[in-house]
């Protein structure tokens, strides 16, 4: 018997352009929430997500989130039941837009705050996504645990003279960019913010910062001997376990 290649062909094309029209677009709503805090938004540059597949470690979607940092009082301030929602239309996610022919196991990572290297961690999860089944609402949310510290004094590499007083100085904020203020939401009184001051010619020595009337702002003041030094600032929350470091060098001549 003849094999009509014809039919052949057209049925294979049929499986094809079958295949093409499964694959359905699913949106998948992530968001960043700093632990102890609000969501990571435009104020502080977002969020960087990276939407994986799993099994192959193929990207799917990436994208920042961008929007609010959502509603103090719901967010930390509000008894919450099953269902209650975190969030509205203006707090701060990234909508991906997945095209998936079949359930697919993915890796979801949020890296924040994008903008600040030396505050920014990775937190991840995984979850099964549905071809055709969103997840929206609050979505995938992602803790993001940490303080931002960012050392303002002494600056990078200066130079200072042995009898002049050093003024240690450090902005601390929460990971969604939220101000840290004595008797505040985020209380300023309730952190240790400490400077470690150390040199491979003398004792390491560590000096209490303490919060001063600018919002944010903790500071300090000390002399130091002849020698290079390394300062380490740490903010350090004992009730949630949060934590933050920044480094900087100094010449003491």
């Amino acid at each position: 018997m003849k094999f009509n290649f014809s039919i052949f062909n057209l049925f294979f094309a049929f499986l094809f352009c079958f295949g093409s029209l499964a694959a359905q677009e699913t949106t998948v709503m992530v968001r960043a929430l700093a632990k102890d805090a609000k969501f990571i938004g435009s104020s502080i540059g977002g969020a960087k997500i990276i939407i994986r597949n799993a099994e192959t470690g193929e990207i799917l979607d990436e994208g920042l989130t961008t929007g609010s940092t959502g509603n103090t009082k719901l967010i930390l301030q509000t008894p919450l039941e099953r269902y209650d929602k975190l969030t509205d239309e203006q707090t701060a996610g990234f909508e991906a837009k997945l095209k998936l022919e079949e359930p697919t196991f993915i890796t979801v990572e949020a890296h924040a705050p994008i903008n600040k290297k030396q505050a920014k961690v990775i937190s991840s999860t995984q979850v099964w996504v549905i071809p055709g089944k969103d997840i929206t609402g609050d979505g995938v949310v992602l803790e993001v645990p940490g303080f931002v510290v960012d050392i303002l004094s002494p600056q990078t590499h200066e130079r200072i003279k042995a009898s002049e007083e050093i003024s240690l100085k450090a902005n601390i904020i929460m990971m969604c960019g939220c101000p840290v203020t004595e008797d505040g939401v985020w209380d300023a009184n309730q952190y240790e913010v400490k400077a470690i001051i150390s040199s491979g010619e003398k004792e390491t020595r560590e000096i209490t910062l303490n919060p001063t009337d600018k919002p944010s702002t903790f500071a300090a003041k000390t002399n130091l001997e002849k020698a290079y030094y390394t300062i380490t600032i740490y903010a350090f929350d004992p009730v949630t376990g949060n934590t933050g470091v920044d480094k900087t060098n100094i010449i003491i001549n």
